[in-house]
């Protein structure tokens, strides 16, 4: 005689594990003169040290290494400099210069047959309308060849103390954003933004503050949120909060 069939005994789902709550991100405090004072005194503590990292002596020689800066590290550029200043001194001699060999003392910097190509006739321009020297004013530097906004603003503020405007390199933008004094990421609009934050006589050394915190702090990928000075008023902030 069969066995009569058991009925299988119901199986309860096993409950689905507990998750953590989301920590809610951290809301971005509206960019104000006030918030930019407080982020700016706070830098200006920690990096008492900022600086423009070219060496240069003149300000020809400033204009040179900034435009070799371009994709180079400031470091590689020192290095190179010296050689070209020593054999190159004025602008006359650079725009006389045989192409090869700048291409030749350039060259560990990155693109060196355009870098070359600017400077030299960056310095040819200096000579045909300036007289060798290098113009104090954006317009006059603007025109000059292998002259951008940034590159500009860099002669400006650093080689003649004029605070025209703000240097926006990648540590100045990234770092804009991260401590939400802007949501732009075109150079020309965080400049603008920062401008309107920040005292027009703080407008030099907030660039190098912002380099030097991108460049000691805030890494592009490995920012050290827990020895950051500012993580308590960033909102990109990864510390405990």
């Amino acid at each position: 005689m069969p066995r009569p069939r058991q009925s299988a005994a119901r199986v309860r789902p096993s409950a689905a594990p507990k998750r953590a709550p989301k920590r809610a991100p951290r809301r971005a405090s509206k960019p104000t003169p006030e918030r930019a004072a407080e982020l700016y005194e706070r830098l200006s503590r920690t990096h008492p040290d900022a600086h423009c990292e070219l060496d240069y002596q003149t300000p020809l020689q400033l204009l040179v290494a900034t435009i070799l800066s371009a994709q180079c590290t400031d470091k590689r550029v020192n290095m190179v400099t010296p050689a070209l200043f020593a054999e190159f001194p004025t602008a006359r001699a650079l725009a006389a210069a045989a192409p090869a060999r700048v291409e030749e003392l350039v060259k560990s910097t990155g693109f060196f047959r355009n870098k070359a190509k600017s400077i030299m006739g960056m310095a040819a321009a200096l000579e045909a309308g300036h007289g060798g020297e290098v113009p104090r004013t954006m317009e006059e530097l603007l025109r000059l060849p292998g002259v951008g906004r940034k590159t500009a603003n860099v002669i400006l503020g650093n080689a003649f103390g004029a605070n025209e405007g703000v240097v926006v390199d990648t540590h100045v933008g990234r770092l804009a954003g991260r401590l939400g004094l802007t949501r732009e990421t075109d150079p020309v609009k965080v400049e603008q933004a920062l401008m309107a934050l920040f005292p027009r006589d703080r407008w030099t050394m907030l660039a190098h503050l912002l380099i030097f915190h991108g460049r000691r702090v805030c890494d592009a990928r490995k920012p050290k949120c827990a020895d950051c000075p500012l993580s308590d008023i960033c909102p990109s902030s990864a510390a405990a909060r």
